[in-house]
């Protein structure tokens, strides 16, 4: 490993520098690993490695993609114990793989990335941390994904509030919810997996709800340990059983961009409705009217029998204010809490506003963006050289495992990378009518999609209403588009070994 630092021990030297310790930042040093290239360095702000598994820890929390599914191909763990991990054994499972692939050399933490700025004539990005010590590599890699900043909604009032307050994914374990009164406000996937959890705790529970979600059934179920043995006996048995599962989670691809069996897919969840709720008013409230597929289709068994409780009050009129230890709702009802949780999820379409990115000729990366987030293959944008993203615009899932389109997105980084750390080439900036015409493509697919039907909204969509998170097709397709970067969609600056 060759990671060069100045006398003043505030700048490092390397060829590749990673951002995030999540799926996809481990992902990206594990290929360089395997690729015989060690000269990288990885950024984690935080003490430990796992981005959005070490950061939500919420009771309740566990992954909404079969286990199977929800892991590195290449690393396969045998021992998962259930169906959906939840959180802690995932933040395990990507803690085994960074010791396993000796990794953790590698990073740096308690270093927050703020910014980088390109030099063109050096053909370096120049990263920028919240401590002052600069970073200097030929290639920067973004694995920070988009789930990592809170989104907390405006409510009136509630810096008077004296209770506690909290997002879920910053939840606050010292607080001992045990005969509290409780707001929760949202009703996205963490709330439904928290709900359920904290409800046989809390004395009262007033959950507010803006628009309800699909949620159909969770098949969850523990894995047997004879299931695990055969799987550490005979791998090949649990690669099997991964690609029935890809197969299936692929055909969920017609529930969201096929009209006639989306619908197919509403009348599921609507039965699910009617088995768990009795009340023809709380059926009526927690029914969504919009398309499925809009809004992320969520997984839970418990959550509609949470809801019938009698500590549990779904609340459907909004906050009108917060008082002291108060919540006000739209219909002037006044409700005493102890304590506000936020379920609101995350900053995406607007997730790298914050920071400082600056490419050629002193373009900032919120200027291009500026009409909607747009990258080649969701990897690369135009005038930013050397500068990969793995899970950009478009390229989240709303049917199949994230983890399939990291690993995709890093072979084809790891393609562009080969030669630009063997100094072959100097610079690799795509080529902006490849970028145009991808992202003109990709928005031709996503229209007539249910995304662009009246009253769509969702976090799916930017301001402007368009559709910059999703992968419009089968994952399948996105794979065989990124098995290699083809050099004719890129300008090329040869390096100083040519």
């Amino acid at each position: 490993m060759v990671q060069r630092q100045s006398s003043d021990q505030r700048r490092y030297q390397t060829s590749v520098v990673i951002v995030g310790t999540g799926f996809a930042g481990l992902g990206m040093a594990i290929r360089l690993k395997q690729a015989g290239i060690d000269d990288f360095i990885l950024l984690e702000k935080s003490a430990d490695l796992g981005g959005t598994w070490r950061d939500n820890t919420y009771p309740g929390c566990a992954c909404d993609v079969p286990s199977l599914m929800y892991s590195f191909s290449f690393e396969q763990n045998p021992s998962w114990s259930r169906m959906f991990a939840e959180q802690g054994e995932i933040a395990d499972y990507l803690r085994h793989c960074a010791d396993k692939y000796r990794v953790r050399e590698h990073i740096h933490h308690g270093v927050e990335f703020t910014g980088a700025e390109y030099d063109e004539h050096a053909s370096t990005w120049r990263v920028s941390t919240t401590d002052g010590t600069e970073y200097v590599g030929r290639a920067l890699v973004s694995g920070v994904g988009a789930l990592h900043l809170p989104s907390y909604p405006e409510l009136p009032g509630v810096e008077n509030f004296e209770g506690e307050v909290f997002h879920s994914a910053d939840w606050n374990h010292d607080f001992d919810l045990a005969d509290k009164r409780v707001a929760v406000i949202g009703t996205g996937a963490s709330a439904i997996q928290f709900v359920p959890r904290i409800a046989e705790q809390v004395a009262q529970l007033h959950l507010f709800q803006r628009t309800p979600p699909w949620i159909q059934p969770k098949p969850d179920q523990p894995i047997p340990h004879s299931v695990q043995r055969w799987f550490r006996r005979l791998p090949m048995l649990q690669r099997a059983a991964r690609a029935a599962v890809y197969w299936l989670l692929e055909a969920r691809y017609f529930a969201v961009f096929n009209r006639r069996l989306g619908k197919f897919a509403e009348r599921m969840s609507k039965r699910h409705i009617r088995e768990s709720i009795g009340d023809p008013k709380l059926r009526a409230a927690v029914t969504p009217d919009y398309a499925m597929g809009c809004k992320r289709i969520l997984l839970s068994s418990d959550y509609y029998p949470a809801l019938t409780k009698p500590n549990v009050d779904l609340v459907t009129s909004g906050v009108a204010e917060v008082r002291r230890r108060s919540v006000v709702t739209g219909d002037g009802q006044e409700r005493p809490v102890d304590a506000i949780i936020y379920g609101t999820g995350f900053h995406v379409t607007d997730a790298f506003d914050h920071l400082n990115i600056i490419g050629r000729d002193g373009r900032k990366l919120q200027d291009a963006w500026r009409n909607g987030m747009e990258a080649y293959l969701g990897i690369t944008v135009a005038g930013f050289p050397n500068l990969f993203f793995l899970l950009g615009p478009n390229t989240g899932l709303g049917h199949n495992s994230v983890v399939f389109m990291i690993e995709s997105q890093i072979n084809y980084v790891l393609s562009c990378l080969r030669p630009i750390c063997r100094d072959d080439v100097g610079q690799l900036d795509v080529r902006q009518s490849v970028q145009d015409s991808f992202n003109a493509e990709i928005q031709s697919e996503l229209t007539g999609a249910v995304w662009s039907a009246g009253g769509c909204r969702s976090w799916y969509l930017d301001e402007n209403g368009i559709n910059r998170t999703i992968w419009p097709g089968f994952t399948w397709k996105y794979w065989l588009r990124t098995r290699k970067a083809d050099p004719a969609d890129y300008e090329i600056t040869a390096g100083q070994s040519r």
